[in-house]
């Protein structure tokens, strides 16, 4: 696990540390070799420097968010906006996080991305990359 990571889920109340830390077991061995750095004041993954998962502290729990994740097709995930594509769940035990499922969106989060990385550049549009 990153070091920054790491050092993020440590600040965290144990329950909180425990599902951040299962979290992150999944998506370093799910997408192996994808940057994860602390972005925006949470941890994130990329890949080709576009942003694909990461997490963070809420008020109801643990966000887990994918950023393209509306399109997944997948019910467990609660899309939170129209603009963009985004779609997550809240985490509050560690016994809630079911790994098939989390396999399978992180498996969709490479097939399915949008153009996070250029949409400054595009004025807020995003486009469609896989």
């Amino acid at each position: 696990m990153n070091k920054e990571i790491k050092q993020y889920n440590e600040c965290l109340s144990p329950d909180e540390k425990e599902v951040c830390d299962r979290i992150a077991a999944v998506i370093d061995k799910e997408l192996a070799g994808a940057e994860n750095k602390i972005w925006h004041s949470h941890p994130v993954w990329f890949l080709d420097g576009n942003p694909i998962v990461g997490y963070s502290k809420q008020k109801a729990g643990i966000r887990l968010m994918f950023w393209s994740g509306a399109d997944f097709e997948e019910e467990a995930l609660s899309v939170r906006g129209k603009k963009f594509k985004d779609a997550s769940v809240i985490y509050n035990n560690v016994s809630e996080i079911r790994v098939k499922d989390l396999r399978r969106w992180l498996k969709k989060s490479g097939e399915i991305q949008w153009d996070y990385k250029n949409i400054v550049k595009r004025k807020g549009k995003l486009e469609r990359l896989k």
